[in-house]
């Protein structure tokens, strides 16, 4: 198997396993009873929320668990308007985020908010003057992601982040594809609340965290007890919080090497398609991208027989979002950035990990020459 998916998920690697292992056998305890078995969780999470607000310049009690990236995303955006309603309820965000938070908006929408969705350019990205032009007296939050999903943009995050502080304005980004990725520091991007999710650099599924800056004041966003300072009730997970930890240090030791590399191969891979398969076109920005991301059209291929295909060769890859697999509707993303609906329908995604190598590579694009070539044939018919 040639596993090029790794924006749908990661494996999770043998030493975060070995990390969880003891909290599920030898140190079961509750991270809130008050004897030894139970300290013993409560030093693991502990330990997890310094871990992790070391990585992004912030304190330990700015961390919050979650259950992953989506809904971390649902806390902020819905904590902010709740919160902030006696300042506003317009809320401004991009066409090409995730559902995590267009679906939360649409939510928002039915219950008051207004909601600006700005325009991206071809390349994905957000245009500056256009965000300054929609910031209104009522603004309350800004939230645009860190790295598209599907494409793999880089937002211009500094600048965004310097426009929402200079107007007095929360801002908040989905970093679930840019966490563990690439570095980031919340105070230098003005940032005050980031989402991310374990399972994308290394970590076990079903665990994330949102930052949330002690400036901001959200109320309770689960009730019951008085895990994570009240604010998050539930028992923790303490073993997916452990592995989680270990995942985010292991992500920053090989940070720099991985990036690296995989800019290398992700380059050396949209050469090669360029090069040797015709009517293809690159989607997102040619250098401002994650390191592992590729994203292409492939005109007159229907992505869903292409993707098959590979398949049955034992490729990994998608046609976009895995959260978004098997809708009939073409990608939100491709057409925010003006491709046609057919075009969007010709999308594949080839997202590289830190495991893949340059014949695997030259094994996707020599099977990718194969299957474009068969079905464009059998289109023209």
């Amino acid at each position: 198997m040639i596993y090029m998916d790794h924006a749908a998920t990661t494996k999770t690697v043998p030493e975060v396993v070995e990390a969880m292992l003891p909290y599920y056998t030898e140190c079961y305890g509750n991270a809130g009873s008050i004897y030894g078995l139970g300290s013993k969780s409560r030093k693991a999470v502990i330990g997890a929320k310094e871990t992790i607000a070391d990585t992004l310049g912030a304190d330990t009690n700015e961390i919050y668990f979650t259950a992953g990236g989506t809904e971390s995303d649902n806390w902020a955006l819905k904590g902010v308007y709740e919160a902030y309603q006696d300042k506003g309820r317009h809320i401004i965000t991009t066409k090409i985020e995730h559902h995590a938070v267009l679906h939360t908006c649409e939510y928002l929408e039915k219950r008051g908010a207004q909601i600006t969705y700005l325009d991206v350019d071809a390349d994905g990205v957000v245009d500056l003057e256009q965000l300054k032009k929609a910031i209104r007296p009522d603004t309350i939050l800004i939230s645009v992601m860190y790295a598209n999903n599907e494409i793999g943009t880089l937002q211009p995050i500094r600048e965004i982040g310097e426009i929402a502080a200079s107007c007095g304005i929360l801002f908040h980004t989905d970093a679930v594809q840019a966490y563990g990725q690439i570095p980031i520091c919340v105070s230098d991007c003005h940032i005050d609340l980031l989402s991310a999710s374990g399972h994308k650099f290394g970590g076990p599924k079903g665990i994330g965290f949102l930052y949330i800056s002690r400036k901001v004041r959200l109320h309770s966003f689960i009730h019951g007890g008085r895990q994570e300072r009240g604010r998050r009730a539930g028992t923790e997970n303490i073993p997916a919080i452990a592995g989680m930890a270990a995942a985010v240090k292991r992500a920053c030791r090989i940070m720099e090497e991985k990036t690296k590399r995989e800019t290398e191969m992700r380059d050396y891979l949209i050469a090669r398609i360029e090069q040797e398969i015709p009517r293809v076109r690159l989607n997102g920005h040619r250098t401002k991208r994650l390191p592992g991301n590729v994203n292409f059209c492939f005109e007159s291929v229907e992505s869903e027989s292409a993707l098959i295909m590979l398949d049955m060769q034992g490729i990994c890859a998608s046609g976009g979002s895995a959260c978004t697999t098997g809708s009939l509707d073409p990608s939100h993303v491709l057409l925010a950035i003006g491709l046609s609906p057919d075009s969007a329908r010709s999308s594949i995604r080839l997202t590289l990990g830190e495991e893949n190598t340059k014949e695997e590579i030259d094994t996707v694009v020599e099977e990718l020459m194969r299957i474009v070539e068969k079905l464009r044939g059998i289109r023209e018919m």
